[in-house]
């Protein structure tokens, strides 16, 4: 689905280089890091990126497991628009990517000033987030109940 987000990068009062910037990043290269703290939100313009975070098994053993891959007309980073805590996951480059970066706090301006842009362009917003939440629980459960039967304690139950 093509984000609104579109739409402002089209609208001649949200001006590239105040509102928002282009920028690319090579295949392989991270775009942010986990726990980096940040307020800028990105649209994938071309390419794909690959979502993924860092679990610990045990003290001296991390894995990265990926998440999600996300392609063309996709967002990525837009917890930093709600609040401040650092970011949640490491975004690296798949593909070359061209990235259309929003500055977070003007974003939120620009959307207040101009509601009848900002509330369809927030609406998508939670969607994406209400979409996100829902797999991200599906994925819970399944790793729960995972656990359970194979620690046998779903004999148990």
């Amino acid at each position: 689905m093509r984000s609104l987000l579109f739409s402002l990068l089209e609208n001649s009062k949200a001006k590239e280089g105040v509102y928002w910037h282009r920028h690319r990043v090579d295949a392989n290269c991270v775009v942010f890091h986990e726990g980096e703290k940040g307020r800028d939100i990105y649209l994938i313009l071309a390419g794909s990126v690959r979502v993924v975070g860092s679990v610990g098994l045990d003290e001296q053993r991390r894995i990265r497991p990926g998440f999600s891959e996300l392609a063309e007309g996709e967002l990525f980073g837009e917890l930093a628009l709600f609040d401040d805590e650092p970011r949640s996951a490491t975004v690296i480059a798949v593909t070359d990517v061209e990235l259309a970066v929003f500055n977070g706090e003007a974003l939120l301006q620009f959307l207040d000033t101009h509601p009848e842009i900002g509330y369809p362009i927030i609406k998508e917003l939670m969607t994406t987030l209400v979409v996100r939440l829902r797999k991200a629980n599906q994925r819970v459960f399944s790793l729960f109940a995972w656990g359970l039967k194979n620690s046998g304690i779903d004999e148990c139950l």
